[in-house]
């Protein structure tokens, strides 16, 4: 035992002969290195002077602070930004679900804005803009060299006015010209419907409405069915939903698990780490759950996906989402601006990280794009073919009672109306089929741990 002791306190001395060794060279380094930045910083004096003084014209001071400052956190990556007082303001009002705009969620990729999603509901997606197109130019100005927030200046304006954004999309050989007129935007985190047997729950956006919208739609859709046992199962669309607050992914997501973690952030020290996890209660109660993401399903709406396909709680549709795995915090600054910058990643609960990757969906399904011309409807109408029941003198079917008649003709009734749907949506349709097989197997043992 003396020896062991001993051994611990060598080990001890060495450690810390080892650190004295090698204090004065790492002191000297740090006090280089803090040199070096107040070089710089004195070089950022020196420009911002000259230019004051001898710049062709005049220039605004706050501007080229605010510029500067705007640049330096926009060269750390495409979420980080200088949020002048209008902008902070902008965004606090967005958060509460009501603004004046397009209805864009857009991001910064190589110098061109990228559309992530269009808002639905809103001037952008009646106009028919696509999660992945570019925007090049705004009223015939390029955008090319401009920062995110000078293109989103150009893209504001007065509720009513006309902007014209010239869009490059994948699949089309030029670019062509989209006239938008600006509009306010208040946007219904979620909307509720029932189709068939399932409950469709379409979440537009996280904002401090959503999970409240959540938690009273699926009890007034459960309530007119006439209960939780006369529904399929529920589909959650995140079809593109740009994501949002992380607090309301957090309680949507446990909305339907019963225990877990439902997503972990991982920021540059351990302290700035954090977990959450889920709480018993499951709004579904069992029922299956089918979750349907595409290109425009961007963070919130990736962390909800990670968490209910991790736990096998739902199965993922559609096609892999658009993999914003960071998290940004807003940090208030003095003269009303704001600071939003990059401070974590977030991961699924099984340890996976998002970023630039996307959720995989459990069942790749396109979405076909429709075009439709009017001229040729009535060729492409399927024919109508005869059945027994139309022949003169057909024998009538005598062995089924009223009720099984009617139960027939709703079946059929119900078949129907999901043709029509596949034609309107066929992701959709094709979740609601998948809940409609789960349902008939009968209940199925939910997993929430790993």
């Amino acid at each position: 035992m003396k020896k062991l002791m001993i051994a611990a306190a060598s080990g001890t001395l060495l450690g810390l002969v080892g650190t004295t060794q090698i204090a004065g060279p790492l002191l000297a380094q740090e006090a280089e290195e803090n040199v070096n930045v107040y070089e710089q910083l004195d070089l950022f004096g020196d420009i911002f002077e000259r230019i004051r003084s001898g710049y062709v014209e005049e220039v605004n001071e706050k501007e080229l602070i605010e510029a500067a400052i705007n640049g330096m956190l926009t060269s750390l990556d495409p979420h980080s930004s200088y949020l002048s007082a209008e902008d902070a303001a902008d965004m606090r009002v967005q958060t509460r679900g009501e603004f004046g705009g397009l209805g864009l969620e857009v991001t910064q990729e190589e110098g061109w804005v990228k559309v992530v999603s269009p808002i639905d509901g809103t001037p952008a997606a009646a106009a028919g803009m696509e999660a992945g197109d570019f925007i090049t130019a705004v009223d015939g100005e390029g955008l090319l060299g401009l920062t995110l927030d000078e293109a989103l200046e150009l893209l504001r304006g007065p509720v009513g006015s006309e902007v014209i954004i010239t869009v490059v999309r994948d699949g089309e050989v030029e670019p062509f010209d989209v006239s938008i007129i600006r509009d306010t935007i208040k946007l219904t985190a979620v909307r509720t419907r029932t189709e068939g047997k399932a409950v469709v729950l379409r979440i537009t956006t996280f904002n401090a409405q959503t999970f409240p919208n959540l938690q009273e739609g699926l009890a007034e859709q459960i309530a007119e069915a006439g209960g939780i046992e006369n529904i399929d199962g529920i589909v959650i669309d995140l079809r593109n939903n740009p994501g949002g607050l992380l607090n309301q992914a957090v309680y949507v997501s446990d909305a339907f698990l019963d225990a877990g973690e439902i997503v972990s952030t991982r920021g540059r020290d351990l302290a700035d780490s954090d977990r959450f996890n889920a709480t018993a209660g499951d709004l579904a109660q069992g029922k299956p759950i089918v979750v349907l993401i595409n290109g425009g399903s961007a963070s919130a709406s990736e962390i909800v996906a990670g968490a209910l396909q991790d736990h096998r709680r739902a199965i993922v549709v559609g096609t892999k989402s658009f993999g914003k795995g960071s998290v940004q915090t807003v940090v208030p600054l003095q003269g009303e601006g704001a600071m939003r910058i990059t401070t974590a990643r977030y991961y699924t609960p099984s340890g996976r990280s998002i970023q630039a990757l996307g959720i995989s969906p459990d069942i790749i399904v396109e979405q076909p794009r429709r075009e439709p011309d009017p001229e040729d409807a009535e060729e492409e109408a399927s024919p109508r073919f005869r059945s027994e029941a139309d022949l003169r003198g057909s024998l009538n079917n005598d062995s089924l009672s009223e009720d099984e008649i009617r139960q027939i003709e709703e079946d059929r009734a119900r078949a129907e109306a999901a043709a029509e749907l596949r034609e309107e949506d066929y992701q959709l349709a094709y979740a609601i089929d998948i809940l409609k097989g789960l349902n008939a197997l009968g209940p199925q043992e939910v997993s929430n741990g790993q």
